[in-house]
């Protein structure tokens, strides 16, 4: 479940980043009715933890990407989901993952891209998860109204789950996210739990399974560390989105791929993976088929919160 991320970073750094994610080429490059197809398609994403190398995660579905295209594809680590919107609305990136607020800021933005499929944990699941808000084990802090005056982690401006619906729920408890807390922007779900585990941050926010499990299985956290004494509404899951300056053939090519074969089952049975095979740093099982309208409580949270990172320039 990507959950958006970084940093912002200055717009020169943003179109320097995506212009060598592109490997030179060119925006008019991309495809579309009357422009041919570019032979390298560039997948871009954003690791959900601080110093994560995450193409050995995607390696397997790029793998198959490519088998099923006829195309080279160029896996991109972005720093921040600021790099990939630009890349996108450029004409750099052809196909994202994105988080759910990182895809709705893209196409409030004018990228001109179609959510094909969101990540689900199993075969089957539905698409979406929850943020959480945690506080240090044996914390006086057991509710959000105690956030209040507080040191508060966040993930990042642009994140879901790390600030969008944190937001929404201080706002529905009368706390105003950046004078009623001491916001503090942790970079990476990981470091935001963290921060709240060592007690730099009185209390914190990140998705649910990066404080249920992820942590946990690679040793970062023990259970009882931290305790979790909010829990959002369901969001929306995060959505690979592509490019519709593609040609339609290699349009409906991806999404079928994407939606059909860019599982676990697939992936093994058909051997673009051994052993355990998951999708993506959420470690997912695959996707499941969205549309622009899935996002639409995405929206609905940006109108009640006022987020200016909704609509960011």
């Amino acid at each position: 479940m990507v959950r958006t991320r970084r940093r912002a970073m200055p717009a020169a750094a943003l179109l320097m980043t995506v212009t060598l994610a592109a490997c030179g080429e060119s925006a008019s490059s991309a495809g579309g009715a009357n422009a041919a197809d570019p032979d390298t398609l560039v997948f871009a994403s954003v690791p959900a933890e601080e110093a994560t190398d995450i193409r050995g995660s995607f390696q397997p579905m790029l793998d198959m990407l490519a088998k099923e295209t006829g195309k080279k594809i160029e896996f991109r680590q972005a720093t921040d989901y600021a790099a990939v919107i630009e890349g996108q609305l450029s004409g750099q990136i052809q196909i994202a993952q994105y988080g759910p607020l990182s895809y709705v800021l893209a196409e409030t933005k004018g990228a001109q891209i179609t959510p094909v499929g969101a990540f689900i944990d199993e075969k089957g699941g539905k698409a979406g998860y929850q943020s959480y808000g945690i506080t240090k084990a044996g914390s006086p802090i057991t509710s959000l109204a105690d956030f209040k005056g507080k040191k508060v982690c966040f993930v990042d401006p642009n994140s879901t789950s790390g600030f969008l619906y944190p937001s929404a729920g201080l706002l529905k408890d009368g706390i105003d996210p950046k004078t009623g807390v001491q916001p503090v922007f942790a970079g990476g779900h990981d470091s935001s739990v963290l921060e709240v585990k060592e007690g730099r941050c009185e209390a914190g926010f990140a998705f649910d399974t990066m404080v249920d499990s992820q942590l946990i299985e690679k040793g970062g956290l023990k259970p009882g560390e931290v305790t979790t004494v909010w829990k959002s509404p369901t969001i929306p899951g995060s959505p690979v989105a592509i490019s519709n300056n593609l040609s339609p053939e290699l349009r409906s090519t991806l999404t079928t791929a994407l939606q059909q074969k860019a599982n676990t089952d697939y992936l093994l049975a058909n051997n673009f993976c051994t052993g355990e095979c998951k999708v993506g740093d959420e470690r997912s099982w695959g996707y499941a088929p969205v549309d622009n309208a899935f996002y639409d409580p995405i929206r609905e949270v940006c109108a009640t919160t006022k987020n200016e990172n909704c609509t960011n320039e």
